[in-house]
């Protein structure tokens, strides 16, 4: 079940910033969500693959995959040595691929939800921000993936991790069934990763609709629906404090992105 909220008030994104829980074995606050933000209403949770090859999504992943990492390697000498990094690497430079990108930080999540559209339409749809419960997700695993988790002490996958236990899509696919699938902490192979705090979920090939999955298997995902009107008061908090294209884009395209909208005349 998706629980869905509209949002029509700063302060409702303030409260939203700090949701965290008190862990009493370690006596600090905590929070065990990630979150991902949309800035139109009409688009939907869907991986770069399947808007790019549709249906031929399976015959072409390989292919992709196999092309990609033939002239990456020319940059990145270990990209041979593991499918999953060639899907980061793929997925940070616009590579077709079925992975999903994720925040931990809501603040970074509300800038994707208030930027990457056309600036004249900031103001035309309700954005989205979507919120998973990262151990509700974690306990679809299969008892493998649990156990490793449980064995590293940890709350997401590492490439080294995902690595000894499914190697290939194919094992990875095999073991998921269409009843799960896993969250992975991205290797920092750029400064975009690490500025963004990002996560990925690797879609398994048989879940072919990611929100009916979601609706149908969590009870915990929220879907914030974001009012227009508020969209371009929530830029300008989140200018203010320093999240922006600058620090989300490393780089002078970043830079020049953020000085242009900063500077966008509003009609």
């Amino acid at each position: 079940m998706i629980q869905e909220r509209k949002i029509d008030s700063i302060e409702e994104i303030m409260k939203l910033l700090t949701e965290q829980s008190y862990d009493e074995s370690i006596k600090r606050f905590r929070s065990p969500y990630v979150y991902r933000g949309i800035p139109n209403i009409d688009f939907k949770l869907e991986t770069s693959i399947k808007r790019n090859c549709k249906g031929k999504q399976k015959e072409l992943e390989r292919v992709i995959l196999r092309s990609f990492t033939k002239y990456a390697a020319l940059q990145d000498h270990d990209i041979s040595k593991s499918m999953w990094r060639q899907l980061f690497i793929g997925q940070q430079h616009g590579l077709p691929t079925r992975l999903l990108d994720w925040t931990f930080s809501p603040t970074i999540a509300l800038h994707f939800a208030t930027s990457g559209e056309q600036l004249a339409f900031m103001d035309r749809h309700d954005a989205v921000l979507w919120k998973i419960d990262i151990e509700e997700w974690n306990h679809l695993l299969p008892l493998t993936y649990q156990t490793l988790l449980s064995d590293n002490r940890a709350y997401a996958f590492t490439v080294d991790m995902l690595d000894q236990i499914a190697s290939d899509i194919d094992t990875y696919d095999q073991d998921m069934k269409g009843g799960s699938m896993v969250l992975i902490e991205p290797p920092s192979i750029d400064e975009r990763i690490i500025n963004q705090y990002a996560y990925f979920s690797i879609v398994p090939r048989e879940i072919t609709d990611i929100e009916a999955w979601i609706s149908e298997n969590t009870n915990n995902t929220c879907k914030y629906i974001i009012d227009k009107d508020l969209k371009w008061q929530i830029r300008d908090v989140l200018d203010q404090m320093n999240v922006n294209e600058r620090i989300v884009y490393p780089g002078l395209d970043g830079l020049s992105t953020w000085i242009k909208r900063m500077y966008y005349v509003r009609d």
